[in-house]
């Protein structure tokens, strides 16, 4: 069986505690992966100053210049994989394979993520509008005729990773070129982006000290946001609310995006469908910006009508079909809560149902939501 590695400071770390991830469609072990314990990854965050120091010490041309070496490598080389190696196409089957995600969507997510890393020069340009970058080799510099001072405000960027899609890890890629180590906690089901990004680091000759990855619990994830100067947090609701006061995490939390007309644009209607379609159905629905529902003061049956043309023909399909646009769901039974749910939303006065065909499919061993 494949098995990933704890990562410590670039050095792979086989833990006597693993966990197996299952192919979603027919249930065998996919992958087994070591898990880091708490006291763990708090011994190893004490030397976060000192791995640091070391990505510090290379300057950020080099690094913008590694961070686009590693946008190809990601995209089209084969890269350790534990004590195996993984090509794109094995990426791609994995990933599908323990998330349902289509393998269409999964190649548009590594486009994206290629991309960013590709041009990180860009990225960072404009997150600093223009600042010239040798202040982060330097410390200071002179700028339309004004000294900028510049102090680092973490040892590391901590990252509570999820499962969902693989497109969210296009956010973090830019940290290192910024001079500020890595510590990533992935999604359970979904290990393999956050390895292959830091596998095409290393292969560019970023420093391994520089990445950090432990799969681990929930205690250990609190461990990270705790230690970590700076974090992000991506998660439902109960995950990210103890969190949601803490200046030092940015939270990512269940994205809850609505479609809002006012009344002075409700009568162009027509002129906003696609926009619509594209931000309920983008991605599969699986971002945390995907629409959630559309408000609006009148023309409500009309457009009911004109998305239900559209979506529906958002069916389920193989994970393999080129076409397919509609992830699988992970967890059966919140597929059949959240239908439950709507079921009984429909039963209320002056609610009705335009879906075409079931809602609910289940095709092949994989269960689907359709748009409703």
């Amino acid at each position: 069986m494949l098995h990933l590695p704890v990562i410590r400071a670039g050095q792979p770390y086989e833990s006597l505690k693993k966990t197996v991830v299952y192919h979603i469609q027919t249930g065998k072990s996919l992958v087994e992966v070591s898990q880091a314990n708490r006291g763990l990854i708090a011994r190893d965050l004490l030397k976060a100053p000192d791995n640091r120091a070391k990505l510090s010490a290379v300057p950020v041309a080099d690094l913008i210049r590694m961070t686009a070496q590693a946008a190809d490598s990601f995209m089209n080389d084969a890269l350790p994989l534990g004590d195996t190696t993984q090509t794109p196409e094995d990426y791609v089957q994995q990933l599908s394979g323990t998330t349902g995600m289509p393998q269409s969507l999964v190649r548009l997510n590594m486009k994206k993520i290629r991309v960013v890393m590709a041009d990180v020069d860009k990225v960072i340009d404009g997150l600093t509008r223009g600042l010239d970058l040798s202040v982060l080799d330097e410390g200071w510099t002179v700028q339309n005729g004004r000294p900028l001072s510049y102090i680092c405000q973490a040892d590391a960027l901590g990252e509570i990773l999820p499962s969902n899609s693989p497109g969210v890890h296009s956010l973090w890629v830019p940290t290192v070129a910024l001079k500020v180590p890595l510590v990533l906690k992935p999604g359970r089901e979904e290990p393999w982006t956050p390895y292959r990004i830091v596998q095409a680091f290393l292969k560019a000759g970023c420093p391994p000290e520089a990445f950090s990855y432990y799969p681990t619990d929930y205690s250990g994830a609190g461990e990270i946001l705790m230690s970590c100067d700076r974090s992000m947090l991506f998660g439902g609701g109960s995950t990210v609310a103890p969190w949601k006061n803490d200046p030092r995490v940015q939270i990512h939390g269940p994205g809850q995006s609505k479609i809002i007309f006012g009344a002075g644009a409700v009568d162009r209607w027509e002129e906003y469908l696609d926009v619509i379609v594209t931000s309920v159905s983008a991605n599969g629905g699986r971002s945390c910006i995907n629409a959630s529902s559309v408000w609006t003061p009148a023309h409500g049956d009309d457009i009911a009508d004109a998305l239900t043309e559209r979506l529906g023909n958002i069916t389920a399909r193989p994970l393999d079909d080129p076409e397919a646009g509609l992830c699988a769901f992970l967890n059966v039974k919140l597929a059949e809560m959240i239908d439950g749910v709507i079921g009984s939303q429909l039963r209320q006065d002056g609610a009705y149902e335009v879906t075409t065909g079931d809602r609910l499919v289940k095709s092949e061993g994989l269960t689907y939501l359709r748009p409703a």
